[in-house]
């Protein structure tokens, strides 16, 4: 198999989102949804609207999310919307919260757990889809890219208990009660991912990981720990598994000494699983070339 391209930058600002989007060289059409991570209140190393807001503008993009499925301040959409207008995202573009008006189930294709997954509704309104990412550790993933944002982030509440519990539940309620064995999870994510792309199409969707404020903690921790290595930069693909494996590499082979708690979080939780899994069901390729556009 032809290995899939990655483009790279150190540069993380404003014009470079722009050029590696560029470099990617496709276009995508219709109404456009950017999918990224508002951010839990209290937290603050989600994606800043100065730094995309350039880029979702060339779109006429609108930023999509969905409700989270625990306790905090975006587990309703009334304090959603409130979480989005305080984090800045409001002042950059249109912002539609997926499953304010309820979920759809979509298909899984010869998913591990999953038959269905359940999104939002309102992505039956976009045409194709950036999936903008903040990559970092992640307390139960191990790591949050590509894969986590277009799977447990285009989850509905309900959808985001069904994935987390590897099909057992869709309260989010009960989610704590029902948690699968690890991989059972990092699988579902793939399942999730795998149905995300079908329904989207592949041929509609582009992937940008920013990866920088690398902390060991999602952004949706409220108190997320603060990062211990330094910024690596912008990676974008056309496939999500090489760009997640790429990010994951980088983070490995990097020369920052700063780079053991993130390494330690990520291995902890067999975080790479997500990629071998997805890479099982087709979605995309993990071996890559780097094109570097500085």
């Amino acid at each position: 198999m032809e290995k899939s391209k990655v483009y790279f930058t150190k540069n993380i600002t404003s014009d470079s989102l722009i050029k590696i989007y560029e470099a990617l060289g496709v276009t995508l059409n219709g109404k456009i949804a950017v999918k990224l991570s508002s951010g839990e209140p209290g937290g603050h190393h989600f994606l800043n609207p100065n730094l995309i807001k350039d880029l979702v503008s060339k779109l006429n993009g609108t930023i999509v999310e969905c409700n989270t499925a625990y306790a905090g301040r975006r587990n309703t959409t009334d304090e959603h919307w409130k979480a989005i207008k305080e984090h800045g995202f409001m002042d950059i573009a249109k912002v539609d919260i997926m499953d304010e008006e309820g979920d759809m189930p979509i298909p899984v294709k010869n998913g591990f757990h999953l038959k269905e997954d359940y999104i939002g509704n309102h992505l039956a309104n976009y045409d194709s889809m950036l999936v903008l990412s903040h990559f970092k550790g992640h307390a139960m993933g191990g790591f949050g890219g590509a894969l986590k944002n277009i799977s447990i982030g285009i989850g509905s509440s309900n959808g985001k208990a069904w994935i987390h519990t590897a099909g057992k539940v869709k309260d989010p309620q009960k989610l704590w009660d029902n948690l699968p064995v690890q991989d059972d999870f990092l699988e579902s994510m793939a399942d999730a991912s795998e149905a995300v792309i079908s329904y989207i199409g592949k041929e509609n969707m582009v992937y940008i990981n920013v990866a920088n404020n690398l902390s060991v903690d999602c952004d949706c921790d409220s108190n997320p720990h603060a990062p211990e290595m330094k910024d690596i930069g912008i990676f974008a693909s056309l496939d999500p598994v090489a760009l997640d494996q790429a990010c994951y590499d980088a983070v490995i082979n990097s020369d920052d000494p700063g780079k053991k708690a993130l390494i330690e979080r990520m291995n902890s939780r067999h975080g790479i699983h997500t990629v071998e899994a997805a890479n099982k069901l087709g979605i995309g390729n993990r071996e890559y070339e780097i094109i570097n556009i500085d």
